[in-house]
């Protein structure tokens, strides 16, 4: 029986489309980016297929490229928390690189996706010579941080409405996952799996959402018209006015 490759043994250079959806290397000066360019991979990543895994060493900075993944950890009763989707453009893990750590949590494909690692010796490199990779990382931790206190705070109120709110709020930030774009490809199956609920509960919220303007229904994905509204639906017992400002 012949043994399919492993996401690390199917990995590959990036092309130049690929590289000019990497956020973070127009951070870096000529002389870093032709040092560091040839240390990145990319992998396309099966339904299924672990990115991370819980306590395994960290060896890559990951970013996805294209497609979706899920972040989460198992408790010991053998449920999952979910903490966060992660979409195109999105870089995850520097806390745990940065300190050579291993895993706590799970990085799991929902879908087939294209997956790209920067070596962790290579990230310390940037950390020891470049300014601008230095700013762009710190940023990716401040607005983390400002997510996931928004995380602990829409977890306290029950709403499903608010619940959905919040997750798109987060798969769709711009400073986090620039490669989004307009529209939001994601199906209500995939979206219930990172919210916990049903895919009709699902379904019955992003009705509600959509009757309120904040975002609009289409083939394939969601299109959001109005960000910091669905921001603001993450805050239980806070009345707002939906605003009409688009992305």
């Amino acid at each position: 029986m012949t043994v399919a490759p492993s996401l690390h043994e199917r990995r590959r250079l990036l092309t130049e489309e690929e590289l000019a959806g990497v956020p973070w290397l127009p951070h870096l000066g000529a002389a870093e980016r032709e040092r560091v360019q040839p240390e990145l991979r990319i992998g396309e990543a099966e339904p299924g297929d672990l990115i991370c895994r819980m306590g395994a060493s960290a060896t890559y900075w990951f970013g996805v490229v294209d497609g979706l993944l899920k972040m989460s950890t198992d408790t010991a009763q053998g449920h999952t928390i979910t903490y966060s989707g992660l979409t195109p453009g999105g870089w995850f893990g520097e806390g745990t690189v940065m300190k050579r750590e291993v895993y706590r949590y799970n990085v799991q494909a929902l879908r087939t996706s294209l997956v790209a690692g920067l070596p962790v010796d290579t990230f310390h490199w940037l950390l020891d010579h470049s300014i601008g990779f230095n700013r762009f990382v710190m940023n990716q931790l401040n607005e983390r941080l400002a997510q996931f206190i928004g995380t602990i705070e829409a977890d306290r109120t029950p709403s499903p409405e608010q619940r959905v709110a919040r997750n798109l709020a987060a798969l769709v930030n711009p400073v986090l996952f620039p490669g989004v774009g307009e529209v939001l490809r994601i199906t209500q199956q995939e979206l219930a799996y990172l919210v916990g609920l049903s895919r009709q509960r699902v379904n019955e919220a992003l009705k509600v959402l959509a009757a309120q303007g904040l975002l609009q229904i289409e083939y394939g994905g969601l299109r959001i018209l109005d960000l910091p509204a669905l921001r603001w639906q993450t805050f239980a017992d806070k009345p707002y006015t939906v605003s009409r400002t688009k992305r």
